[in-house]
């Protein structure tokens, strides 16, 4: 078993406080859903466990298996066994969606990957996700639909076999059918080998992912952590309970995350 822990996390952008003492646990066969209104901090702490340089942290720490990785960059962490799908991938043009995954395999493996064993599991993994045909040969998400780069960011989750996955609203843009299977998809993935913290905005999603835990986010700390039942709360009624019952204000204050590759296009450098 793996334990990522985050412990009175602190983190700034340029002058701006974002996150206020952040404290989460998480155990691999773990899946934790992140609620919470827009502008709060959830994207920023994906953006900071994965070690995005643009977010200071002025208190707190993060360890994995006990060991702090803040001073690691991206690609140490991805190689550490973490992961992170942006809500928006960014189009590489002249590289290969398979060329693309077989090295960063082999970047975070440190091995290197049989082409013959690589091809199965790739076929196999976008059969599953009911990607195209002509998947491996096209340049990475260009020309791709919103869904189909969500759907590419799990296949590279799957590809990688990570620890823990960060999963930051990968629900948006999916229709219904697509929902469905990238959400089977991660919660197949669930095991004593890999952990979820996903952050998403609404219930469909939930549906297919199960989460043990759920956390409420408000003002760049947790407010609020339970199960499934805070879940149909926010869905029937906003957060708009949250303030009346722990009688706070909601402040708009966290910056859009930056548009990067799943953390796997670090691990290439």
């Amino acid at each position: 078993m793996d334990i990522l822990e985050i412990k009175d996390l602190h983190a700034r952008v340029e002058e701006k406080e974002i996150l206020k003492g952040v404290n989460l646990t998480i155990k691999t066969g773990e899946v934790h859903a992140i609620m919470g209104p827009n502008g709060t901090g959830k994207s920023t702490l994906s953006s900071v466990i994965m070690g995005v340089e643009k977010y200071k942290v002025t208190k707190g720490d993060i360890l994995l298996n006990g060991k702090s990785i803040l001073d690691m960059p991206v690609d140490e962490r991805a190689r550490l066994g973490l992961f992170l799908a942006y809500q928006n991938p960014i189009e590489v043009p002249g590289v290969t969606n398979s060329d693309f995954v077989r090295q960063a395999m082999a970047a975070t493996s440190g091995k290197s990957v049989s082409l013959f064993k690589f091809i199965k599991e790739y076929d196999t993994a976008c059969q599953s996700l009911k990607m195209p045909s002509d998947l491996p040969h096209r340049y990475l998400n260009e020309g791709f639909s919103g869904g189909e780069r969500k759907k590419n960011e799990i296949l590279q989750m799957k590809m990688l076999k990570p620890k823990f996955g960060i999963l930051d609203e990968i629900d948006s843009g999916l229709d219904v059918d697509a929902l469905r299977i990238v959400g089977e998809n991660v919660y197949d993935q669930v095991s004593d080998t890999f952990g979820c913290l996903l952050i998403t905005h609404y219930q469909r999603l939930l549906d297919y992912i199960k989460p043990d835990f759920v956390h409420v986010m408000i003002n760049g700390k947790f407010v609020k952590t339970g199960g499934t039942e805070l879940i149909e709360k926010i869905d029937h009624e906003g957060y708009d309970w949250v303030k009346r019952e722990l009688g706070i204000d909601i402040e708009n204050q966290e910056e859009k995350a930056p548009e990067l590759l799943g953390a796997c296009a670090h691990s290439m450098k």
